[in-house]
């Protein structure tokens, strides 16, 4: 594992996004794995701001979320769907069938971290 240290928070958000955008220049099919909550809201925002000067292209990417909270359905306000979609995935070109959040709503939640490990398996992995 390599660590970077930046002198701030948007320092860090700048350089993490570049990151990922340089993986995504290097592999356009990449497997993304994506968090949620406030410390990455600066790199989506760098990323978005790419994606719309046509520095980066999200057509071939996959994503895969770390988490999601049990019992919430994927719209509600609370929900990693929702935060995803609201502060990422609507402002990009990332194909619908290519995002992957564990189902928060799950009947067997064993059975659903296996399954989603399964498809992270299938598609070779989480590239970053």
């Amino acid at each position: 594992m390599r660590i970077i240290v930046e002198n701030d928070y948007h320092s860090m958000s700048k350089k993490a996004a570049l990151m990922v955008a340089s993986q995504i220049t290097l592999k356009p099919d990449s497997n993304l794995g994506l968090a949620t909550g406030g410390t990455p809201l600066a790199m989506y925002d760098k990323l978005i701001e790419m994606f719309r000067e046509d520095e980066v292209d999200f057509s071939e990417v996959k994503s895969f979320n770390l988490d999601e909270y049990c019992g919430l359905e994927a719209d509600h306000p609370n929900s990693y769907h929702y935060y995803m979609y609201d502060n990422f995935f609507k402002e990009i070109n990332i194909k619908k069938e290519n995002i992957h959040i564990p189902n928060g709503k799950a009947d067997d939640f064993d059975r659903e971290c296996r399954d989603y490990e399964e498809t992270i398996k299938k598609a070779g992995g989480i590239d970053l």
